[in-house]
């Protein structure tokens, strides 16, 4: 069951986002003694990730984090890296951080590097994922069509033309040659292992992907839609984002 929270601007979207999901990471740690997370990228997650990093109602140092995804071939030096956005707006403000478990896109053995994640998130379940809506209605980088029964915790998939135009209008790219062809990315199958998922989804690009996310059907071509059928999936909007939806409801599920 997806429930629907719209909010003021991108910076309540936010802050909201994040208050939810430190409640959770806070129940977790009190539950068993730590949380595991992942947190996403992009320009829609500004806002969330800058509210969330100054959460101190838990200890830091119990939390592991993932992250979704990173284009293959990418150092961690090249300004569109996932790994230093993250380094840029997450980690480096928590240096007592449990643990962070980047994905490496540029290693040499890629299937390597895809066992190697994926055990450590088999043995890290997660309690909270933190997650966007790609403007092609994408799910970490699972474009249309997507595989939603994909065992595997990470694949190596390719990028859709809608998408890669995506990260070049987000300015992390010069021009669509120079935005990666493919990626690592976190399998639909393994998002969905969340015990909550968190969608901060700001902004009206993202508004033709939320309406078919909410009021169309399930299906792999609108990747997030299946987020729908998930036990706990909170969706965070502003009124720019929910401005395609005919009515707005408080929840949507399957």
């Amino acid at each position: 069951m997806m429930k629907i929270h719209v909010e003021p601007d991108k910076k309540a979207v936010g802050n909201a986002a994040a208050a939810l999901g430190a409640d959770a990471i806070r129940s977790a740690i009190e539950s068993k003694g730590s949380a595991n997370i992942v947190v996403a990228t992009g320009a829609s997650q500004f806002e969330l990730l800058a509210a969330l990093v100054l959460r101190r109602d838990f200890d830091w140092s119990l939390v592991n984090v993932f992250h979704l995804d990173e284009y293959i071939g990418m150092p961690d030096s090249h300004p569109a890296s996932f790994r230093r956005y993250l380094n840029e707006r997450f980690t480096r403000f928590l240096p007592r951080l449990g643990g962070f478990y980047a994905i490496r896109g540029d290693a040499l053995d890629l299937g390597a590097e895809l066992a190697r994640v994926g055990t450590l998130i088999t043995q890290h379940p997660i309690d909270v994922t933190f997650a966007g809506i790609g403007e092609n209605g994408h799910l970490a980088f699972n474009d249309p069509p997507a595989d939603f029964n994909d065992a595997e915790p990470f694949r190596v998939v390719p990028l859709d033309e809608r998408c890669r135009r995506q990260q070049l209008g987000e300015g992390w790219f010069a021009t669509l040659d120079e935005v990666p062809e493919q990626a690592i990315s976190m399998t639909i199958a393994q998002i969905m292992k969340s015990r909550l998922v968190v969608l901060a989804v700001p902004d009206s690009r993202k508004a033709e992907a939320v309406r078919d996310t909410l009021e169309g059907p399930v299906t792999p071509m609108v990747p997030a839609s299946i987020l729908r059928r998930h036990p706990a999936c909170h969706l965070f909007l502003d009124p720019l984002s929910s401005a395609l939806l005919r009515h707005l409801p408080d929840s949507v599920g399957e």
